[in-house]
């Protein structure tokens, strides 16, 4: 995948375009990330032991991996990733500024 858990990401499509957030998780077999504070649910809870009230809890849903682009680390605008091998490893490009997403 061209994004890794941690990586500073821009939404480019759906209802959350244009906001920024870091990916919590990833799931590579169903091609979808989990955004920080992108694509929030309402998720009726039953009170249970660490929710004693229940109720409605915000949370994060998956949004496929093709709705977001990472942030290139010189300029802070979205950029499509290339690959590289640099001192015998392969590493993240970003595409506009030719820097290493991978530290």
């Amino acid at each position: 995948m061209h994004v890794k858990k941690g990586d500073k990401v821009k939404v480019i499509s759906g209802k959350d375009r244009g906001k920024e957030g870091t990916i919590l998780e990833v799931n590579p077999a169903q091609e979808r990330v989990l955004v920080e504070g992108i694509n929030m649910m309402k998720k009726h809870a039953k009170p249970s032991q660490e929710n004693p009230q229940g109720g409605i809890l915000n949370q994060e849903a998956p949004i496929h991996a093709s709705n977001v682009m990472p942030i290139d680390p010189k300029s802070g605008e979205p950029t499509r990733v290339g690959y590289e091998v640099r001192d015998g490893k392969k590493v993240r490009i970003a595409k506009k500024s030719g820097e290493a997403i991978d530290k």
